[in-house]
């Protein structure tokens, strides 16, 4: 894969000096960036960006000063860095020693600069703690999977690449050069760098002089890494005239480019403000009609934990809102502390009789319940399964509910069938009359995808690695050659041919990005890291069919993969260090879609097939935790809704409602919607025949 063309700001400020060389020779030298950490305090990285940040935007994973933490994956790598003070000023620690299997590809890690830095001159002072495990500096970062880092490891100074493997929690590290080297435990070590070109050059307080001709990565950031506890105290970044000269017009170029493409989209302005004091919550929304007056009402979710965490949690209090802020009604107690969820939650809105208005059906109180939309009123119920999950998701009699699907694997008229499962092995399908028809078991993931394949009018249920069908019958499985869990699952048309089989797209944590054919053969795996999250749409009209973005989370959270209809890479940046939705934005009427990193004004936004960001948010004070994208105006392109505990802003553009032929994409139904639930988004117009909801 190509080395990404950086989408980022400036973090550091540029400031041109004049250095004087040996030798009589004068020459102009710009400092790039420069810093002595005396601006940061205390903890930069924190254990509140663990899975709650895999689809919430928090404040605490945004950069805290130039620096921002780039991958962790443990509890204590989720807490290593920090700036410490002493006599000789500021410090910024890594303090955690990472375990083996972590080593292998993931780093504790944190970054700074810009991606359009091509030559320069990289030095730093750094302190390692007694120990054999690496730590050093890294240069011309593209993402924490994808760089040159230059160090020590067990009694030798290395100078090597690094980048994505072909094989599970691995990474494919080439050792361009290395010599041995005696470090004494407390020693303070002067690390530079020089890049120019192919040629990189590299010393280690002049005892230590290493160097090698590559061609793998021609620009990027630069960072600090370490596996076991080290000391930072200078960074200095530096460039000759020329190749100072040369980054300035690439940014401004880049800049303009972006600039002149945030003009072209109309900008976001409020639509609706509805106060949520005391049921907020976080990504647990649902969408739909339940009062049968044609216009979508919201319904927020609360969960009951049952221990620690909230891997057993259920359905705790449920508010029905319509869009002008009337409460409709509200099921359960609410609680203003219980607005973050890190899993999924069992509750659809769906209408199964056919009538106007829609029901929900939800899990609680270790019950299967179906109430009417209107008042909340419960129509029937039943007592879930009991619950057979291994521990640690065994600690109630009855299956708690992870998550439920709307399904037709009867072949009705409109979908009916109830698809409930537990966190990971076993899932039920019922009737709307709360009859069981089958019930199955596996590799589960987190969220199906079910799709009439064969198209005899039922569903086949697509679920972790396997493809059941509408009898329960497992029609082909995967689970052997792919051991960790999907995060996210699809079947599509990629090239948008009816007459072709659908490509199964399969997001799959650690076990990267898998495209596989509709019999089940892998045709892609892709080992790019923890893979989630995945947006299926047409992202690009110069590339045929439709492209799939995904983002990664634990171990190198941030990094944003493009892959185009045969499932290969086209494009990889990282726009910022946490998770995301990644969900699919008809924002402007034409055939380009945009995705949603988050609302947040600074680092979230709209962007586009290239990685540009495309729109902005204004800094209106809007909520920032969480967000879902809907046409709610009527003319076919999204809003977007942003919300947190206290209150939820829906967002239009400043020309809605917009006339003519617009672009009108077909997605998923709303009675799918789920944390992990794949995006697909298939191309469709104001004047197609077809509906507007993919089945």
């Amino acid at each position: 894969m190509k080395a990404p063309l950086a989408r980022a700001h400036l973090i550091a400020t540029l400031l041109l000096t004049t250095a004087t060389l040996p030798l009589g020779a004068r020459t102009a030298e710009a400092v790039l960036f420069e810093d002595d950490f005396s601006t940061l305090t205390g903890l930069i990285s924190s254990d509140v960006v663990g899975a709650h940040a895999e689809y919430h935007y928090l404040p605490a994973t945004a950069p805290r000063g130039n620096w921002a933490v780039s991958c962790f994956r443990s509890n204590g790598s989720q807490r290593a860095w920090r700036a410490l003070r002493d006599r000789e000023g500021v410090a910024l620690a890594q303090t955690y020693t990472s375990t083996a299997e972590e080593a292998a590809y993931t780093h504790p890690l944190v970054i700074a600069g810009d991606p359009l830095w091509q030559d320069y001159t990289l030095t730093v002072r750094f302190t390692p703690a007694a120990g054999e495990a690496q730590s050093g500096i890294v240069f011309r970062y593209q993402n924490d999977r994808c760089y040159y880092f230059f160090g020590v490891r067990a009694g030798r100074a290395l100078l090597k690449s690094v980048q994505h493997a072909d094989s599970f929690r691995t990474a494919r590290e080439v050792i361009l050069a290395d010599a041995t080297v005696n470090v004494e435990p407390g020693e303070e070590l002067v690390a530079t760098v020089t890049v120019q070109g192919s040629n990189l050059t590299a010393t280690l307080n002049n005892r230590v002089r290493l160097a090698a001709t590559d061609t793998t990565f021609a620009a990027g950031k630069v960072g600090l890494l370490a596996d076991r506890p080290t000391l930072y105290r200078h960074v200095r970044v530096a460039a000759d005239r020329a190749s100072a000269a040369a980054f300035r017009a690439a940014r401004a170029t880049e800049d303009a480019i972006v600039a002149r493409l945030q003009a072209a989209n109309p900008p976001p302005r409020p639509w609706r403000k509805i106060a949520t004091d005391g049921f907020g919550t976080g990504r647990q929304l649902r969408f739909g009609d339940l009062d049968g007056d044609g216009v979508t009402d919201l319904l927020f979710v609360q969960v009951k934990r049952h221990g620690p965490k909230d891997r057993n949690s259920e359905v705790g209090c449920l508010t029905a809102v319509s869009l002008d802020g009337r409460q409709l009604w509200q099921v359960g107690e609410p609680d203003p502390w219980n607005d973050v969820l890190t899993n999924d939650v069992a509750v659809q809105i769906a209408d199964l009789d056919g009538r106007a208005g829609a029901e929900v059906v939800y899990a609680k109180g270790q019950r299967l319940i179906v109430a009417d939309g209107a008042t909340g009123r419960t129509l029937r119920e039943i007592a879930t399964p009991p619950n057979r999950a291994r521990a640690p998701y065994n600690r109630t009699p009855h299956v708690l509910g992870d998550a439920i699907a709307i399904v037709n694997v009867r072949g009705l008229s409109s979908p009916r069938d109830i698809f409930l499962k537990d966190r990971y092995e076993h899932f039920w399908v019922y009737n709307e009359q709360l009859e069981l028809l089958w019930s199955a078991r596996g590799n589960l993931g987190h969220y199906p995808h079910p799709q009439d394949i064969d198209g005899d009018g039922r569903d086949e249920i697509y679920l972790g690695y396997s493809l059941y069908d509408d009898d329960g019958r497992v029609l082909w499985s995967r689970e052997d050659r792919l051991q960790d869990h999907a995060d996210g699952v699809a079947v599509i048309d990629l090239d948008l041919n009816p007459s072709t089989p659908p490509v199964l797209i399969n997001a799959a944590s650690d076990e990267g990005m898998v495209f596989l054919s509709a019999n089940g053969e892998i045709l892609r795996q892709h080992f790019v890291g923890h893979v989630q999250n995945p947006v299926t749409a047409n992202f690009r009209d110069d590339l045929p069919g439709l492209e799939t973005y995904t983002i990664n989370f634990w171990g190198n959270q941030g990094i944003v993969h493009l892959f185009d209809a045969r499932g290969d890479p086209v494009l990889s940046f990282e726009p910022a260090q946490h998770g995301s939705m990644m969900l699919p934005v008809n924002w402007t009427g034409r055939s380009e879609e945009f995705f949603l990193l988050s609302t947040n004004v600074t680092e979230g936004g709209l962007f586009d097939g290239r990685g540009r960001r495309v729109l902005v948010f204004p800094a209106d004070g809007h909520p920032e935790l969480a967000n879902a994208v809907l046409d709610l105006t009527g003319d076919c392109r999204d809003e977007i809704i942003t919300w947190d505990a206290s209150e939820l802003w829906i967002y239009t553009q400043d020309d809605s409602p917009k006339s003519g032929r617009l672009y009108r994409p077909q997605r998923r139904p709303t009675w799918q919607e789920s944390n992990y639930s794949a995006a697909v988004s298939l191309s469709g117009w104001t004047d197609d025949s077809r509906s507007s909801q993919l089945r």
